[in-house]
């Protein structure tokens, strides 16, 4: 007879070398206690089958809501291609463990409803300037895209890009973007801001000191033809402007409601400016005199977006004067 067969610890762990063990077991003589444990390893595999499979509809579900944010039930069903009745138990589980927020008729993810105090407020106009926003992105550049829910709904529709480096100081905008194979995620460091999850300070600054990039995608709280871009958060300032010192240009994300409004802080002026997607919302009137600073005004909105160019500055007339 030959050498029985040996049988190591790491066998038991991996489910498709269990087969093999199993099948040894019955082709070699071995004592009762290991032919035991081939049956008990059989039978734990023909009934692990439906949990793997809701792991697996565990993954697939989390990554819709990573995508789209907020979806309904109806819209899980058909992505998943299961019952609303299975969707609903399987929301209410993994609502129960923290892996997601429960909404009036669907589910959101986990802690992105608090990640922006204004992040219900004008959602389709965010969604609409976040679109456009990553329509003018082109693979192989490298970007950098700053915290708010405007940014967010941007993030959100850059995962199927290729080549693509992303440099953020915002954790929601990295949980949208990690583990996606065309993209090179790079995540600045710092003290988390609560609720914006933002990430802010000294550490923040200095590792944007380290990097270059093309262009910024940038959130504001508010912007005045006469003040510029204001902030009204005072601890996010340094980091913006750290932010803004890596790129060759800028480009503000900004819903019509944040035009002239007044916040205490200023973060930079109208003339590091480049170009402002905004919504249908904004007045004619600042949408001239933007363009006339030499800032390209991009509309997105439900409809069709519609681009703005900027006009050349006037001879004797910088870019950005108030």
């Amino acid at each position: 007879m030959g050498q029985p067969t040996k049988h190591t610890a790491t066998s038991v762990c991996d489910t498709s070398s269990l087969i093999l063990v199993s099948d040894l077991i019955i082709a070699t003589p071995e004592p009762a206690y290991i032919r035991a444990l081939a049956l008990t390893v059989r039978s734990t595999n023909q009934h692990t089958g439906h949990v793997s499979t809701s792991r697996d509809r565990d993954q697939r579900l989390l990554a819709i809501l990573r995508d789209r944010g907020r979806t309904s039930v109806a819209e899980i069903a058909e992505a998943l291609d299961i019952g609303t009745a299975t969707v609903r138990r399987d929301l209410e589980r993994l609502a129960r463990n923290g892996r997601l927020v429960r909404t009036y008729g669907g589910a959101a993810p986990a802690g992105r409803l608090l990640a922006d105090p204004e992040a219900g407020e004008a959602v389709s106009q965010k969604q609409a300037i976040g679109a456009a926003a990553a329509a003018r992105v082109r693979n192989g550049q490298t970007i950098v895209i700053s915290s708010g829910s405007t940014t967010l709904e941007m993030a959100r529709r850059l995962t199927d890009r290729h080549s693509l480096t992303v440099i953020t100081n915002a954790l929601d905008v990295a949980d949208a973007l990690i583990d996606r194979p065309g993209i090179e995620l790079i995540v600045l460091g710092g003290v988390v801001r609560p609720l914006m999850h933002s990430l802010l300070g000294h550490l923040t600054e200095l590792a944007a000191r380290e990097l270059s990039a093309d262009t910024l995608y940038m959130g504001i709280g508010a912007i005045s033809l006469e003040h510029g871009l204001m902030s009204l958060h005072m601890p996010e300032i340094l980091s913006d402007r750290a932010l803004r010192g890596m790129v060759r240009e800028v480009v503000v994300l900004a819903d019509s409601r944040k035009f002239e409004r007044v916040a205490p802080a200023n973060v930079f002026g109208l003339e590091e400016v480049a170009a402002v997607v905004t919504d249908s919302g904004i007045p004619q009137a600042t949408v001239a005199a933007l363009t006339g600073r030499g800032i390209e005004v991009v509309i997105a909105d439900v409809g069709p977006i519609v681009t703005t160019p900027a006009i050349p500055a006037r001879a004797g007339l910088a870019a950005g004067s108030k």
